[in-house]
């Protein structure tokens, strides 16, 4: 299934986490790496690196600006919409 820029974990793909013999915290675990996987591609692509090339500083200096981008130009125009 395509994902949308801001989608980083689908309805059918948080079903089948639910579905895993998993406990809780160990789904909550892997709901996250997805959508983390998800982001670090975005920042990557918006960087000009590959996932495997992003800095602890390039991920902060990218999480400011999206940051920045929310603030003055509102949530939409932000990656991160929460």
């Amino acid at each position: 299934m395509e994902q949308s820029p801001t989608q980083f974990l689908t309805q059918e793909e948080s079903n089948q986490i639910e579905a895993a013999l998993l406990s809780s915290s160990e789904k909550f675990l892997t709901r996250l790496t997805i959508s983390s996987y998800r982001l670090l591609k975005i920042m990557a692509k918006d960087i000009g690196v590959s996932v495997d090339e992003l800095t602890p500083t390039q991920i902060v200096e990218w999480m400011e600006k999206d940051s920045k981008i929310k603030r003055e130009q509102g949530i939409d125009a932000s990656v991160l919409k929460w």
